[in-house]
């Protein structure tokens, strides 16, 4: 793993325009709404958070998919605009959820695999197909593949297929969007140690996007914890699971199942609605559900300070104040 960050984002922000119907003024939709991250050779970044969150709009900028409206977005040193997106793209690649949407059914295993290269290379055919049934070994998958069509394959054959399309144009930053929430359990474990092994192999810088903290914990080195567009959390995986400074990653985490029968554990149950990202409240965007929040509060919108583990909170969970209500 390399100090120097592969990619880097600084007060990235994405917003949407929504009508507000017939003689209506339309309204702005805060989908992302300021985050800095740094993404290191051979290291995890993973960002979780609720649905609605903004977690997929991230993957979609990082990605190239979509722009960002404000902010900047740099690549081994050299910023991201738009003009440079077809030579940029190759070096950041997309593994998508669903690997029975991403693929063409109507096109072979070895087509899919050598189309990257077909748009993006002056390789030959040859040279195309030897990459393509190189990549399938490297993903755990045989040489009888590579003529084979996508429904002949079980899920997680198909992720690993998306996954090898994805290492076509050996791209340094890989963003995995929900990879494994599709997938049976017993399938899921299968797909985390490949993706592991590949980045070790290789080493790949990793956007890992999911809402399931079990499996964060297993894949990332660093974490953010989002909330109605903004990072509310980061820090070190094993700071920010062990030690939680916000309470709504405490409050996340208590809902995560662990593997220790007879263990005690509190579940906290937020009360109140989640606020509209139309409507976000002013102050802290959590205060509505928060049960440390005070006055100051719903005044001012904490941020995040350069420390290695921070939260946007004013009393944060480390200073101790009154607990919540919670079911053993």
């Amino acid at each position: 793993m390399t100090d120097a960050p592969i990619m880097q984002a600084r007060d990235l922000q994405r917003h949407y325009d929504v009508s507000g119907g017939f003689l209506r003024k339309s309204r702005v939709l805060k989908a992302v709404a300021g985050l800095d991250f740094d993404v290191r050779a051979g290291a995890t970044l993973a960002v979780v958070g609720e649905s609605g969150c903004g977690k997929s709009t991230l993957a979609r900028m990082v990605s190239m998919i979509e722009e960002p409206t404000e902010g900047s977005l740099t690549l081994n040193g050299k910023p991201v605009v738009k003009a440079d997106w077809a030579d940029l793209r190759q070096s950041v690649q997309i593994v998508f959820q669903d690997p029975y949407g991403s693929l063409n059914p109507r096109q072979r295993i070895g087509t899919i695999l050598m189309e990257p290269l077909v748009i993006n290379t002056k390789l030959s055919r040859a040279e195309r197909e030897k990459k393509a049934r190189d990549m399938l070994g490297l993903v755990g998958l045989r040489p009888e593949h590579f003529d084979r069509y996508p429904h002949m394959f079980s899920g997680g054959q198909r992720q690993r297929i998306a996954i090898a399309r994805a290492l076509m144009l050996d791209p340094k930053v890989l963003v995995l969007d929900e990879p494994v929430s599709a997938l049976d359990l017993s399938i899921q474990s299968a797909i985390l140690n490949l993706l592991l092994e590949l980045q070790e192999r290789l080493q790949l810088a990793y956007v890992f996007i999911s809402h399931d903290l079990s499996v964060v914990r297993h894949i990332a080195d660093e974490v953010i914890v989002m909330y109605l567009g903004r990072a509310v959390e980061k820090g070190p995986k094993a700071d920010v699971f062990d030690a939680p400074f916000h309470p709504y990653t405490k409050a996340l985490l208590s809902a995560t199942p662990r593997a220790e029968p007879g263990a005690a554990k509190e579940r906290i149950k937020l009360s109140g609605e989640l606020p509209s990202p139309l409507s976000i409240p002013d102050g802290c965007p959590f205060a509505p559900r928060c049960w440390k929040a005070q006055a100051k509060c719903r005044a001012e919108l904490p941020l995040l300070n350069n420390e290695r583990h921070t939260a946007a909170c004013f009393f944060p969970e480390n200073q101790g104040t009154a607990s919540p209500s919670a079911d053993a």
